[in-house]
């Protein structure tokens, strides 16, 4: 009989052959949550004897991640910011660089913790929702374009009992916003930078299974963010802050922008491997 140790390095070997990253912990996910075990229990049950009822269930993960399905669509969850995020395939798989812009918002706003913030793209609701557990005083308002990624979002506030704390709304970017919404301390956005190029060039889990429309932009990638950047000194009050999850190629050009959109202080901002990956502005102290 094989032991769960023998099953995660059987798993890691042909995740490896298939090209997975992170084979070994991607072994030890799909086992642990076949097992309905921690993954970290793992390691205390290594010599456990497996059951053919308890194998059949694991080799059906294994080979669905060997043909690059997402690991988080297999278990049905990410942990994110503190909190367990559903994710399918109805919205884009959340990046633990996000959880770093996360961590400099945070950052920002310690002194005095926004009350008003919109999230423009929400997918699955993952900024959203972190920046309602941190600042619990603070009213969220969180758009999408797909009525199938604010549903999603929608579960998630609900799992986490935040539902009361953050208003979704369907439409693209400030569109559904009503014209005398009152502005906002914060505006937040991961939308859609990858030029076509870009996107052809991710790994097979992004292009078989990640929506399209959720990553790719017209114009090298520009065109999703000079549309938010364009309109955001409009729903900014005085002193608050634009902030967005740029591609590495994009931060010159669109300081550029922020000043002809009257916004001060446009500034890139390295992620912890050193790209180029989050830009802020802030709108003037009027």
């Amino acid at each position: 009989m094989l032991t769960i140790l023998d099953v995660v390095r059987r798993s890691t070997g042909f995740f490896e052959k298939c090209g997975v990253p992170q084979p070994r912990l991607d072994a030890e996910w799909i086992i642990a949550h076949s097992l309905n075990l921690a993954r970290m229990d793992l390691y205390l049950q290594f010599e456990r004897t497996l059951e053919e009822a308890q194998l059949a269930p694991i080799r059906k993960l294994v080979k669905r991640r060997g043909a690059r399905e997402p690991l988080q669509h297999l278990i049905g969850f990410v942990d994110f910011a503190g909190l367990r995020i559903t994710c399918d395939k109805r919205a884009l798989i959340p990046r633990p660089e996000t959880e770093e812009f996360i961590e400099i918002l945070n950052g920002e706003f310690a002194a005095k913790p926004p009350l008003r913030i919109l999230d423009l793209g929400t997918g699955s609701g993952v900024l959203a929702l972190a920046f309602a557990k941190i600042f619990p005083s603070a009213q969220v308002v969180a758009t999408d374009i797909s009525s199938d990624a604010l549903e999603l979002a929608q579960e998630n506030a609900a799992i986490h009992k935040l539902s009361d704390k953050v208003s979704f709304r369907l439409g693209n970017w400030f569109e559904s916003l009503p014209k005398n919404e009152s502005a906002f301390d914060l505006i937040v956005s991961n939308p859609p930078y990858l030029s076509h190029q870009e996107w052809e060039c991710t790994q097979p889990e992004v292009r078989a299974h990640d929506p399209k429309l959720a990553l790719v932009s017209e114009n090298e990638g520009f065109d999703h963010l000079f549309d938010i950047l364009t309109a955001a000194k409009q729903h900014l009050c005085p002193g608050g802050l634009l902030a967005m999850e740029t591609g590495e190629l994009h931060h010159e050009l669109l300081i550029e922008r922020a000043q002809e959109a009257g916004l001060s202080n446009a500034r890139g901002m390295k992620d912890l491997s050193k790209r180029p990956r989050f830009f802020l502005a802030a709108r003037p102290l009027e």
